[in-house]
């Protein structure tokens, strides 16, 4: 018998390669967006794998479409990957932030309970829930969050431990750093910058406006990112794990390395727009994989170099 997954949020970047990674691994794959019928998935399309992929529609604010969607797919595992995905657009949108993420989240653990199922259910957690880190973040480090979505997602983690511990389920969150590819839309700052360079090399005479590049994050690979989470699920426990590369570069250094690449140098086309900063921002984002890395025998494989590497040549 295949193994049946439901990834709710099919259609994101992280939601895209998981399907991949799951049809690959044999699996029959279920995925989630709010209207099925009208969206694009553009993603799946990009991988090739839209017409493997079950579809269905959920709103994860709506208790019945939800319990409607978990009886369909009828999963062995469930994947929550939905909800508003950018910090930025929280601190304009916070009630919505918070209904898409915490509502929704509980709406799933609560169906989880009630159809009395054996099912492992992966939460997507947030790095951003620790706020500032300069020393390595661990599953020990107590959250500090500095936006509506970090606070989102912090109240999401803690209402799976407490469906974990409460009431038995094989409830998991992945606490991810920040991972890139090319199934990243341009609101995401990576790749602003990088598909704003790529226009400046191919001659556009436009100039790159952004916000603070004093800030440090750890950047990941996001194919390596849904392995983990897969890997999360596979543990004999439900546990919370980190999942980042260690290592943190400044967006300051992501600009200039990707102009460089492509044989410009940053300081002529990109300025400084305090329009674009953040009510509250985090100044320095690193995480510590180790647990990762010996419980689940998952590490980065792609490195910072080779991230900005892989996103310009998928953008000319």
């Amino acid at each position: 018998m295949k193994k049946r997954a439901l990834i709710i949020g099919v259609s994101g970047q992280d939601g895209a390669y998981l399907a991949e990674l799951l049809l690959k691994k044999g699996y029959e794959v279920h995925g989630t967006s709010r209207d099925h019928e009208v969206g694009t998935f553009r993603n799946l399309q990009i991988l090739g794998i839209k017409d493997q992929v079950k579809l269905t529609s959920m709103v994860t604010s709506d208790f019945r479409s939800v319990l409607t969607a978990l009886q369909k797919a009828d999963a062995d595992e469930i994947y929550n990957l939905a909800g508003q995905t950018s910090v930025g657009m929280s601190f304009e949108y916070p009630v919505e932030t918070f209904d898409s993420i915490m509502i929704g989240t509980m709406n799933l653990l609560e169906c989880i309970r009630l159809l009395k199922r054996p099912v492992k259910f992966y939460n997507a957690g947030s790095s951003e829930v620790f706020g500032n880190t300069p020393v390595p973040a661990t599953e020990e480090t107590p959250f500090h969050p500095r936006s509506p979505y970090a606070t989102a997602k912090a109240a999401a983690h803690y209402a799976v431990a407490n469906y974990r511990e409460a009431y038995g389920l094989f409830a998991a969150t992945g606490i991810l750093f920040n991972h890139e590819s090319p199934l990243r839309p341009e609101r995401f700052v990576t790749q602003k910058i990088v598909r704003a360079a790529v226009r400046i090399a191919n001659g556009s005479k436009e100039r790159l406006k952004l916000g603070n590049l004093d800030i440090y994050r750890d950047w990941g690979w996001a194919p390596d990112y849904v392995d983990a989470m897969w890997r999360i699920i596979q543990h004999e426990e439900p546990q919370d794990f980190v999942i980042a590369t260690g290592r943190m570069h400044s967006l300051h250094d992501f600009v200039t390395k990707t102009f460089l690449a492509l044989g410009l140098n940053s300081s002529d086309y990109v300025d400084s727009d305090s329009s674009l900063l953040r009510p509250a921002d985090i100044a320095m984002s690193v995480g510590c994989p180790e647990k990762a890395i010996r419980q689940l025998k998952w590490n980065a494989s792609v490195d910072f170099d080779s991230i900005i590497k892989s996103l310009i040549k998928a953008g000319q």
